[in-house]
């Protein structure tokens, strides 16, 4: 029995050993997830690595509690999602669901396990299913309709709450509301539903992310009356929301996407009267916000994308509609007064459904679709301003 006790520690000391080797190994990251870790502390590229490989979350929101302790559960849960690193794939492409005209509306966040979870909409049946993948590579997944109450689905926008299990924002087409779904377990077999708003026609362009607060916060499009309005959840699930129309001014609010901001405040990106328009909402319930204008040169800011560059400014990909070009603002500091502008893809009608992220590098990555030739394409910027054949100081 001591032998086994010894054995037991010394795999256990192993783990720890080679998975700080790991993290130690890899290269500096510019960026984290988390606004309690300090760009100067040691371990901040760690926990950076730690976020991206689906080993932790965090402990609510945007905090790691890098002071708190560990529990032998929390040691184990962390070892386990460790061990499956090696695992990571190479690239690949799978048809996870082809029972009828499927796969529309399409949003995906990593879930606590580590694997892709998809949201997206049955156009046959109109309903909102989602698909949890098996492995990193989503080889397969589970199938579920997670709501089929009338035709549902529509701009979902999906993402991890802080129980660990998927958020998913979404418009009732049938009814005109914006509806959220909270999943029930980590595979999201299925959930439970809830009307947020249904006064008039709203829940159009939906975009989810979590505050500050560890709660939900979501952008969406007022269609009767042409607003930008946010949902604050009230709860874990958001069964419940308050809600505020943020923006009024002319017709505003399509193309919407939110992320939550190195303050931890909310901020987001969409189209008001054929501008790029930016709120950085003034609390963690986005009852009021601060407003820019970065681009508002012919017809822009359709579909929009917003995230956090390295230096903790936002950074947002969309349309020129006037030019047919890919975009992308750089906003001069937190609350985007003022952006550097670039026009990152020219060749041909280029920009539309756009989607942006930062990779590994630190550095923005973009999809969007090539109308032209009807190619998907990415653009990956060479300078945490996206500028081409900038060169930053």
């Amino acid at each position: 029995m001591a032998y086994h006790r010894t054995l037991r520690r010394s795999l256990v000391v192993t783990c720890f050993v080679a998975l700080s080797l790991v993290m130690f190994s890899l290269g500096a990251f510019a960026f984290h997830d988390f606004s309690d870790v300090d760009s100067a502390a040691f371990y901040h590229d760690d926990a950076h690595w730690l976020k991206e490989m689906g080993i932790t979350l965090g402990c609510g929101g945007t905090l790691f509690c890098p002071n708190d302790p560990v529990t032998r559960g929390q040691m184990a849960a962390f070892l386990h999602r460790a061990s499956r690193v090696h695992e990571l794939p190479g690239f690949s492409l799978t048809t996870l669901d082809s029972a009828g005209s499927v796969g529309f509306d399409t949003a995906v966040a990593i879930g606590v396990d580590g694997r892709p979870l998809i949201s997206y909409r049955d156009l046959i049946n109109g309903d909102l299913r989602v698909a949890h993948c098996i492995d990193l590579a989503c080889s397969s997944a589970t199938l579920a309709t997670v709501d089929s109450a009338g035709g549902v689905g529509q701009f979902t926008s999906i993402t991890i709450a802080s129980d660990g299990l998927g958020l998913i924002s979404y418009y009732d087409f049938t009814n005109g509301n914006l509806k959220v779904a909270h999943c029930i377990d980590i595979t999201c077999s299925s959930a439970t539903a809830a009307t947020l708003d249904s006064t008039g026609d709203v829940g159009r362009h939906t975009s989810i992310t979590i505050g500050a607060d560890g709660l939900g916060l979501i952008s969406y499009y007022d269609g009767t009356n042409g607003d930008l309005k946010v949902a604050h959840c009230s709860n874990t699930a958001c069964s419940a929301a308050t809600l505020t129309a943020l923006d009024s001014l002319g017709d505003v609010g399509v193309f919407t996407s939110i992320t939550t901001g190195a303050d931890g405040l909310g901020i987001i990106s969409y189209q008001a009267s054929q501008t790029l328009k930016v709120a950085h909402c003034n609390t963690a319930a986005c009852s009021s916000a601060g407003f820019a204008i970065p681009d508002a040169v012919g017809s822009v800011g359709w579909y929009t994308s917003i995230t956090i560059s390295a230096d903790g400014r936002p950074l947002i990909s969309y349309y020129d509609n006037s030019n047919g070009n890919l975009k992308v603002a750089h906003c001069g500091d937190a609350l985007c007064a003022g952006a550097s502008l670039a026009t990152v893809d020219s060749a041909g009608l280029v920009g539309q459904f756009t989607s942006i992220t930062i990779g590994a590098d630190g550095l923005g990555l973009i999809s969007y679709y090539d109308l032209t030739n009807g190619h998907l394409k990415a653009a990956h910027c060479s300078d945490r301003f996206c500028l081409p054949n900038h060169r930053s100081r």
